[in-house]
């Protein structure tokens, strides 16, 4: 069943699905939950580039419970078949919440490290996790996620999916599903 989206969020897709430019797609922080909606959005908008900013299935917290690693591996086996299956080049940057081993096993020479700078037709993107990570990089765009902080030419994974347009370097967000941050664990229910 596709996702209901409001009116504001489909013109943003019309636009970004109509645009003759090159396409960069940025998402950091993806709880399994998030990835058919990722898989509709590359499906609709078909990015040139994706870049995962890390926490790869951001509902396993294997930082902190490393005998989740089997759910973690078939969440990324998930994911692989999204990002992989669009035809994109992507770039993947480990985060905390996940195994750089298996990271590197399932994205190959996608992978890089926190604080790397790419360029893609002539603009530079300095890609991290964290905001520490990209913050005093020289670049046009910062991409990271983690956490809700802004900086200074931040683009924000956690906030909602990014989508920078090339040549013109024009940014648009489409904000994930209702739902997301409490399946990433980070609003708990309070009350009954």
């Amino acid at each position: 069943m596709p996702f209901k989206l409001p009116i504001f969020r489909k013109k943003v897709l019309e636009l970004l699905s109509s645009s003759d430019e090159t396409k960069v797609m940025h998402v950091s922080d993806t709880p399994e939950s998030s990835y058919r909606f990722i898989d509709g959005l590359i499906d609709r908008i078909k990015p040139d580039y994706i870049i995962h900013t890390g926490d790869l299935a951001d509902n396993i917290k294997l930082e902190r419970k490393p005998e989740l690693k089997p759910l973690y591996e078939g969440a990324l086996r998930k994911l692989a078949r999204v990002l992989k299956g669009s035809g994109a080049t992507l770039y993947v940057v480990p985060g905390n919440e996940d195994d750089p081993e298996l990271v590197k096993e399932f994205f190959d020479d996608a992978v890089v490290a926190p604080g790397s700078v790419v360029e893609i037709e002539g603009v530079k993107f300095a890609l991290g996790h964290t905001w520490r990570d990209v913050v005093n990089l020289d670049a046009d765009f910062r991409l990271y996620g983690h956490n809700f902080k802004l900086i200074d030419r931040g683009l924000n994974g956690v906030l909602g999916v990014n989508f920078v347009l090339l040549p013109s370097k024009q940014t648009y967000r489409v904000k994930y599903p209702g739902g997301t941050d409490f399946n990433r664990g980070y609003k708990m229910w309070r009350g009954l």
